[in-house]
């Protein structure tokens, strides 16, 4: 039997073409729903990062005289992670674990004179390949006498070595090199609204800003020279407490990173310790506050010129140290060592995809510069970079995560043109720290290694490796610290180091103080 059509031919054209268009118009707006999802996960990225800022040296860290109302800012309408570590605390090590989510075992970047390697992965690379314009301004650090563009930025400003306060000469993208006349500060900051405000469409940016500030020698702008000169300022109590830390701390003291040696030039002859000596030190340090005032003023600036372009909530600003430094705890100054104001670090992150500026958070979990890049790229909708050892914490941050870390561990070898550390090798957990420093010759340790409580100890004024009580604690650390090397490719054979010469008393080379 013949089958009777459901409709007639024409009928059926008619049929079809209006199935047709549906089927075009669920596309278009399901592409136009893919594309503007697209564009809401691709918000900017304003990444300001200091050098050598300690992380209570911002008004959310607790800081007395110094006040960051810009900074904390960020962090009251956005998240404060409140114990955020790098995890080898020298600058470019540091820097590159930022980059490229990984130790600087790595990386490669062991001390302050390596190249960030060329053809190795970073969140910038990512971001550049996933159609984003990116920058590099300020202080880059790896390399000292490199200032040449490099990989993963459209547009590259920076200079060879340190920089300085006033009138430093930059390279411009490679085009030209130029001194710049002014406040280091305010200079680099004036490049970096320039950048911003580049016509560029719908294409998202990403812009990393390098102070210079707070790294020594410190030199505040002129209008703060005297903003703390009446803030009288002592030495740490902690200074005065080494009889159970070990040996090498006392032979740091009157070198240049001890506090009774020069203080990156604050104390014309030295050493000197005397009581009245501690007037340089006091200089010192209202000096290096005052180089923050002018970093918070840079914030406030960007700020109120992402608001002003109706940018401000599309865009992810992270404010960042790359490690922390001494400011006369256990009698030393600079950092390199694993005790906490040389590894503590401030961050905060503003972004309303992360979380509402009427919902700040403050984050207690530990943090670490590893965990930047694969936190960012999740936040862009990028893809991941592969093997990194970082973890995002977006998740932490947004939903909590039982996950999360609760130990990690830290390394820095010794430097010969900064003799003042032995190698160090570490582990930190929520309640304990555990440090010890090889020889470098794979022979037993000769330096006494240092146990703290840092739940209850958190100025680690009390070293209680010596206390039997402790033993057990102490080999749960050791192994904890032998699993997370293990984890990340490091095990005792492979571990390089140099030989520890010891605590010398003559000061480095002038050019890369």
């Amino acid at each position: 039997p013949t089958s009777t059509p459901l409709y007639s031919s024409a009928a059926s054209d008619v049929y079809k073409r209006q199935l047709m268009i549906r089927i075009l118009a669920m596309v278009c707006a399901l592409a136009l729903g893919v594309s503007a999802f697209a564009a809401a996960k691709r918000p900017n990225v304003l990444f300001i990062l200091t050098d050598d800022q300690r992380s209570d040296a911002i008004g959310l860290g607790g800081s007395k005289y110094l006040q960051t109302p810009n900074m904390d800012r960020l962090g009251k309408e956005g998240v404060h992670f409140k114990n955020t570590f790098c995890t080898t605390s020298l600058c470019s090590p540091s820097r590159a674990s930022i980059l490229s989510g990984v130790y600087a075992h790595t990386h490669g970047v062991m001390d302050n004179f390596t190249e960030y390697p060329a053809n190795f992965r970073s969140f910038p690379m990512v971001l550049q390949a996933a159609g984003y314009e990116t920058g590099y301004i300020g202080k880059w650090h790896m390399g000292e006498n490199n200032d040449e563009p490099r990989p993963g930025f459209d547009w590259f400003v920076t200079h060879k070595g340190q920089g300085k306060y006033f009138d430093t000469e930059f390279n411009l993208n490679g085009r030209k090199r130029e001194v710049i006349k002014g406040y280091y500060t305010t200079v680099v900051t004036d490049m970096a609204e320039e950048f911003v405000q580049r016509p560029r469409g719908d294409k998202p940016w990403l812009l990393m800003l390098g102070h210079k500030a707070p790294h020594s020698f410190y030199f505040p702008e002129p209008k703060y020279e005297k903003a703390f000169e009446k803030v009288r300022i002592p030495y740490p109590e902690t200074a005065f407490m080494l009889d159970d830390k070990p040996a090498w701390m006392k032979d740091r003291l009157y070198t240049w990173h001890g506090i009774y040696g020069p203080l990156f030039e604050w104390r014309k002859k030295f050493p000197d310790d005397s009581p009245e000596a501690v007037k340089d030190f006091a200089a010192m340090t209202r000096a290096y506050w005052g180089t923050l005032l002018s970093v918070d003023d840079s914030v406030g600036r960007l700020y109120d010129l992402l608001r002003r372009r109706g940018e401000l909530d599309n865009t992810i600003i992270v404010f960042m140290g790359d490690n922390g430094i001494l400011n006369g705890e256990h009698g030393m100054v600079d950092k390199r060592t694993m005790h906490e104001a040389s590894i503590r670090i401030p961050l905060v992150v503003r972004y309303p995809g992360l979380t509402a500026p009427s919902q700040p958070k403050v984050v207690e979990q530990q943090v670490l510069t590893i965990d930047m890049a694969p936190s960012l790229l999740q936040l862009c909708g990028a893809p991941a970079l592969k093997d990194v050892q970082g973890k995002s914490w977006v998740k932490l941050v947004q939903k909590g995560d039982a996950a999360w870390r609760t130990s990690w561990f830290y390394h820095y070898n010794y430097e010969k043109q900064f003799p003042y550390t032995p190698n160090v090798r570490g582990v930190r957990t929520d309640q304990w720290k555990y440090m010890h420093y090889p020889h470098g010759d794979g022979r037993p340790d000769r330096h006494l290694a240092e146990l703290y409580n840092i739940e209850f100890d958190p100025e680690e004024r009390h070293n209680l490796i010596g206390n039997p009580k402790y033993a057990a604690v102490v080999k749960n650390l050791q192994g904890e610290l032998a699993r997370l090397m293990k984890a990340t490719g490091l095990a005792p054979a492979n571990d390089k180091m140099p030989l520890d010469e010891g605590i010398k008393k003559e000061l480095p080379d002038a050019k890369i103080r």
